[in-house]
């Protein structure tokens, strides 16, 4: 290389900052070479890359985000590399305006990017300026604002170059101030003291942040201001850098102080009086509030009635260090945190295993094989040889991958993002010294959290929890189903009150009556012990008793039938008396694969099914419910601002007729064989619907030989249908009521949220009025209303509904002897009579304490 020094400027506008500072860890690990970062602000809209020297174009790459230039005379070479990922967007959003081989001279154009497009699809817009020709660089002040095609970045073969502020202006000291400012506006930074704001900040060289709330915005960006929904005195920290810091500071504050072009002064005085006496944390006004100091309400998800103590959950981890001690130590700890992984995990499939629990120790073994990908762990390893901890460089590994994995267009390898975390957080834990919390838990442990997963619920070790409360979630949540087949207590929405207990304290979790008494007395305890042995004792009675005919006391039978999914399912509730299948939810062959099933291999699988439920039990299964929470792969869906109220359900097969056709013949392949099929039609919101996919079954039905009639029903879940429900009654064979969509579409309220899902009651007297309707449209037509939802699984629930005249309760596996059992019990005037009462309930509180 020719001695002589070569200046390289930055070859676009933005913050410099140092190569270890690149969120893409192999250009901070200098496996490209050395150099430095420049950070673009967030406006303008296009940005122009340009030469950073006077030289030779060698390479434009494909993707077009990334340009290769010789300095002719010494031979260095420069990459310039646009952004992190941004080769996945093959060369959207960029547009180049040089070729290989061109000569440009400094300052000249070389790519305009589309800045919002880019940064919206990539990790970053940080923008490499990397010596690719293998010299060293030196690198002069950092951290300081710079000027495409002025400001001098790095030097090689010479010291590094003296900071130019931008604009040719003279180089001070560069400073940076953080000082927090309030804000006076009375709604917030709305868009126009977000303009003058902005206004301010550009009339000084400085670069601005500003943070609030767990959020950042560039100083210069309109929409990032407003996006941190700020209000009246809301408190901004600013931080501000560079060679006139100190009066870009000023004039802000000044900004601020004025109202930043509103009026503030009066809107303060007579706020600030008007609200003296206000408490702003006052409770929400229809906060869960604790029954006593010691009994606290909660909604049942759960069935069951345990004595234990209390353990709160924390999933946080303790901070760490990023530099590491010895490369050598930092590789063994990695290496035993992989392990002790491995072998947890390893333990955790044989435990699911021993307990019939096959498709969650699937799950499981998958995390497995995942967690001897060297995608992460190589990674890991590079960063620990740069000089980085193990804690350090897994946490950073696995999250990088983790945001990869999410970002892909593929749903099924985007949802591995979270397998990848929860991995990831196993290893750290190990890593880190960091017991597990359910290998701290004491026995008979009654967990306490905010809210828990149903990956969470399967790996619980319940020789340890006997119940759980979580201060949010829902009763008819994943969770609450998986927590109910493991017989775990489960309380959801529990009063706050309950953090103000200690781990360790006794607590009874009493979820039939949706509350936990802390700290009870031993009176207390003695009177629950001997409820949990009549509970025990009428459970264990009811299962002796299960095959015995569901028939009120006064002579109505009530058809009690089973919820499966899978072959297994069905097995086990004929031994349970079940009378036949209300639901059998299809999905199970569509879900966790690459490709649609065959019409011979679902024929296959109906077959097995009918055939262990044998032909005098009759088998609803439900057509493909998919969409909303419950994407497929090889199924492309649109990008739905709300998916439960989008594509989802019969709707698919409405607007992809190809796949409910094969769905179609192969259940009726299957009927024509072995036994007794009523097919049943998801999420039904209209007539035409209906009409519509009937006359898809019947044009299949008369391709097979031999079968008779099928009959063919809805699931009433949408309000609509339940509306209209005389309509679909003359078109109908029967209606069967899911109870669960139902319900959070007639509220409004998202089964799944964290805080309202648990007012999401299916015994609402709304939705009993919307049965009801069903029930009377059914019986008008001669047609008859079944429930499939949890609230027929609920056997407290089962004399309204019997009242209300549904004449098959569809329930979960395990329910089929209480709610049998239940059905025993009733009187069916007594039924009709509750039902009356009910309708005429204000809410689902008041129906829970009548039944």
């Amino acid at each position: 290389m020719n001695q002589s020094q070569l200046t390289v400027m930055a070859p676009l506008n933005g913050e410099l900052l140092p190569l270890k500072d690149s969120v893409d860890p192999v250009f901070a690990g200098g496996m490209v070479g050395e150099g430095v970062v420049v950070n673009p602000p967030a406006e303008p809209a296009r940005q122009t890359v340009v030469a950073p020297f006077n030289g030779v174009i060698t390479q434009v790459h494909g993707a077009k985000h990334a340009v290769a230039l010789k300095d002719e005379a010494s031979g260095v070479e420069i990459l310039v590399h646009v952004g992190v990922d941004t080769v996945m967007l093959n060369g959207e959003g960029f547009e180049p305006h040089v070729s290989e081989g061109d000569k440009v001279e400094l300052g000249q154009p070389l790519v305009t990017f589309d800045a919002p497009l880019v940064g919206s699809r990539a990790i970053s817009l940080q923008t490499a300026v990397m010596v690719t020709s293998g010299e060293s660089v030196a690198v002069g002040d950092t951290h300081i604002p710079v000027e495409a095609g002025k400001s001098p970045v790095f030097a090689i073969g010479g010291e590094a170059p003296k900071a130019v502020a931008p604009s040719g202006e003279a180089q001070g000291t560069v400073q940076t101030l953080s000082f927090d400012v309030t804000v006076l506006n009375p709604v917030g930074l709305h868009a126009r003291p977000a303009a003058q704001l902005i206004k301010i900040i550009r009339e000084h060289q400085s670069d601005v942040k500003l943070a609030f709330n767990d959020k950042e915005s560039s100083g210069t960006s309109l929409t990032a201001i407003m996006g941190l929904a700020t209000s009246r005195g809301s408190v901004i920290t600013i931080t501000v850098t560079g060679t006139d810091a100190e009066a870009a500071k000023q004039a802000i504050e000044a900004g601020f102080i004025a109202g930043l072009g509103e009026e503030v002064g009066d809107a303060v005085a007579v706020e600030d009086s008007a609200e003296e006496d206000i408490d702003e944390n006052e409770a929400p006004l229809l906060a869960t509030t604790a029954v006593s100091e010691n009994i606290l309400p909660g909604v049942k998800a759960a069935p069951g009635l345990v004595i234990g103590q209390i353990y709160h959950q924390s999933r946080e981890l303790p901070s760490y260090p990023e530099e590491g001690v010895d490369v050598q130590d930092e590789l063994g700890q990695l290496d035993y945190g992989i392990d002790m992984a491995r072998k947890g995990l390893a333990a955790l499939v044989e435990r699911l295993k021993d307990e019939e629990m096959e498709e969650q120790a699937e799950v499981f073994f998958a995390h497995l094989q995942m967690l001897d990908d060297p995608a992460i762990s190589d990674h890991a390893r590079h960063l620990i040889t740069t000089g980085k901890s193990a804690m350090w460089a897994w946490h950073t590994s696995y999250l990088s991958e983790a945001a990869q994995l999410s970002k892909l267009d593929n749903p099924m390898l985007a949802a591995r993002a979270t397998d990848v975390e929860d991995i990831g957080e196993r290893v750290m834990r190990h890593i880190m010294g960091v017991e597990n919390d359910s290998q701290q838990m004491p026995e008979n442990t009654i967990l306490v959290l905010e809210d828990i997963t149903p990956s969470e619920v399967v790996t619980l070790d319940r020789s340890r929890v006997v119940g759980i409360c979580t201060l949010e979630g829902g009763s008819t949540s994943h969770a609450a189903i998986l927590a109910a087949s493991l017989n775990l207590p489960y309380l959801v929405n529990v009063a706050g009150e309950i953090r103000n207990f200690a781990n360790g304290s006794t607590a009874i979790l009493n979820a039939g009556k949706s509350r936990v008494h802390l700290q009870p007395t031993d009176e207390d305890i003695a009177k629950t012990g001997a409820e949990a042995e009549e509970e025990f004792r009428i459970a264990e009675a009811a299962r002796k008793d299960t095959l015995k005919p569901a028939i009120t006391k006064d002579g109505h039978h009530v058809e009690v039938v089973a919820n499966i999914g899978s072959q297994a399912d069905a097995e086990k509730a004929v031994t349970l008396g079940a009378e036949g299948v209300g639901l059998l939810r299809s999905e199970f062959l569509y879900l966790e694969r690459t490709t649609e099933p065959s019409v011979a291999e679902q024929t296959q699988v109906y077959e097995g099914i009918l055939k262990a439920m044998g032909k005098d039990r009759p088998v609803i299964i439900r057509t493909l419910d998919v969409g909303g929470d419950k994407p497929l792969p090889y199924l492309p869906l649109p990008k739905e601002e709300n998916p439960f109220l989008g594509e989802r359900g019969v709707r698919i097969g409405i607007s992809r007729p190809a796949i409910l056709r094969k769905q179609v013949r192969a259940i009726l392949r299957a009927a024509a064989k072995e036994g007794r099929v009523r097919i049943m039609f998801p999420m039904i919101g209209s007539l035409e619907e209906f009409i519509a996919v009937k006359a898809l079954v019947r044009e299949e039905e008369a391709k097979v030989e031999g079968l008779e009639k099928v009959e063919i029903g809805v699931m009433i879940e949408v309000p609509s249908a339940a509306l209209m429900a005389d309509v679909l009654a003359e078109e109908v064979d029967f209606f069967s009521i899911g109870t669960n969509d139902l319900t959070q579409y007639t509220l409004a309220i998202d089964r799944g949220h964290p805080k309202l899902a648990a007012r999401a009651d299916a015994l609402h007297p709304a939705v009993l009025r919307l049965i009801d309707m069903t029930v009377k449209a059914g019986e008008k037509a001669g047609k008859w209303t079944g429930v499939c939802g949890s609230l027929g699984s609920d056997p407290a629930a089962a004399a309204i509904l019997v009242g209300l005249g549904v004449k098959e309760l569809s329930v979960s596996v395990p329910s089929l002897p209480l709610v049998r059992a239940a059905v025993r019990d009733m009187d069916l005037t007594q039924c009709q009579e509750l039902a009356g009462k009910a309708l005429n309930m204000s809410n689902a509180k008041e129906v829970r304490d009548l039944i």
